[in-house]
């Protein structure tokens, strides 16, 4: 028996490489959020640098949405843009009231609750293995 390894059709073979790079945009974006924890070796980032990070990454990965939007991927893009822009104004909200978090845990708390819209580009990616024939 010989097994045939699953293909994503030809057809959305750029759009998910554009998807990807909206992915990257994402992770970075985090990546600059997380910066703001503190360590036992180091003090952490300050909190309205990364946010500022954090929007610019999440601008750019909203820019460059449109270039994976494709009618077999609609039910997974449209809460991606959702939590983009969801995050964004939560990180505004964040950076423009600037209250006191109340210590490490409360720091935390508001770094996940940043992150949590953006938890659909885990089910994009699912729906981009679906569509593997």
């Amino acid at each position: 028996m010989i097994f045939r390894r699953r293909r994503l059709p030809e057809e959305l073979a750029a759009t998910r490489t554009a998807f990807l790079e909206v992915l990257a945009d994402v992770e970075r974006a985090k990546a600059a959020l997380t910066e703001c924890m503190p360590t036992t070796r180091m003090a952490g980032r300050p909190l309205p640098d990364a946010l500022l990070d954090y929007e610019a990454g999440l601008d750019r990965a909203l820019a460059r949405m449109p270039a994976w939007r494709r009618p077999p991927l609609e039910s997974a893009w449209g809460p991606c843009e959702d939590g983009l822009r969801e995050g964004l104004l939560l990180a505004k909200r964040l950076r423009e009231e600037a209250p006191d978090l109340g210590g490490f845990e409360g720091l935390l708390a508001s770094v996940e609750s940043l992150m949590d819209p953006l938890m659909p580009f885990a089910a994009a990616e699912r729906r981009f293995h679906e569509l593997r024939t």
